[in-house]
C-alpha cells in the first residue's frame, strides 16, 4: 500500500508541471493566477501524501493548512490588486 502512495506522489509531481507551463507562458494574468492556484492545490495534496508516507500525517496536516491559507490570501491580494483602477492590463 505504501508503494501505491509513493507512485501517486511521483505522478502528482509530474502533473504539477502542466500548470507550471501556463504560469510561465500564460497570455494573461488571469491564466497565470488560475494556474498558480492549481499548483497550490496539487501541492497541498502532495504534502499530505508525503506526511502519510513518513507516518507523521498529524504534523504534515498543519503544514498543508498553513500552505492553503497562504495560497488563499495570496490569491485574494492579487485579485484585489488586479481589480483596482490603477492596474492596467499590459
Amino acid at each position: 500500500m505504501n508503494s501505491f502512495f509513493l507512485y501517486s506522489a511521483v505522478v502528482l509531481t509530474i502533473i504539477i508541471a502542466v500548470p507550471l507551463v501556463r504560469v510561465l507562458t500564460g497570455p494573461t494574468l488571469y491564466d497565470r493566477l488560475l494556474a498558480t492556484n492549481a499548483i497550490a492545490t496539487k501541492t497541498i495534496v502532495l504534502i499530505a501524501l508525503i506526511g502519510f508516507l513518513f507516518d507523521s500525517i498529524e504534523n504534515f496536516i498543519d503544514i498543508t493548512l498553513a500552505y492553503a491559507i497562504l495560497g488563499f490570501i495570496g490569491s485574494l491580494i492579487i485579485a484585489k490588486y488586479v481589480s483596482s483602477p490603477k492596474f492596467e492590463d499590459k
